[in-house]
């Protein structure tokens, strides 16, 4: 009987270590379940070409005539749909992923609010708080090169 309990506890024990272990350590994902685009094209191909621009056009005083204003309202738009995108066909790995995912849906919700106000101020603080997305995730899940 009390051999049965040994092994029973060591069981136990290994699977929690087992548990513990991949809990702590979330892996990458490369790409959903079901759709084509890997993780790192949606980055290259969505995230990059929207957030450099709109980092060069809220530098200063920010965009200067009603087209400029559209453009950022439009790059802010595309970049709340990639936070839906990125937690979607079983992309989101862990609490630290959807974290992300959810400031980066804020942010750019804030910084179309902003953009279609032309409100510079409140455009900058928005890409600021939505660019915090960017640093917490890739600290975790951005492969190491």
């Amino acid at each position: 009987m009390r051999k049965m309990f040994v092994y029973g506890l060591a069981l136990t024990l290994a699977a929690f270590l087992v548990m513990g272990t991949s809990a702590d350590t979330p892996k990458p994902v490369p790409k959903g379940k079901t759709r084509a685009a890997e993780t790192k094209y949606l980055m290259r191909g969505i995230m990059g070409p929207n957030c450099g621009p709109l980092k060069d056009e809220l530098k200063d005083k920010g965009p200067a005539d009603d087209k400029a204003w559209d453009t950022v309202a439009s790059q802010a738009a595309v970049l709340n749909e990639l936070s839906y995108v990125l937690m979607e066909d079983d992309r989101c790995p862990a609490k630290d992923w959807e974290a992300a995912a959810m400031t980066l849906r804020e942010g750019s919700s804030k910084l179309l609010e902003a953009a279609k106000a032309k409100k510079t101020e409140d455009a900058q603080a928005a890409f600021k708080s939505m660019t915090g997305s960017c640093g917490a995730c890739h600290s975790v899940y951005k492969p190491k090169k």
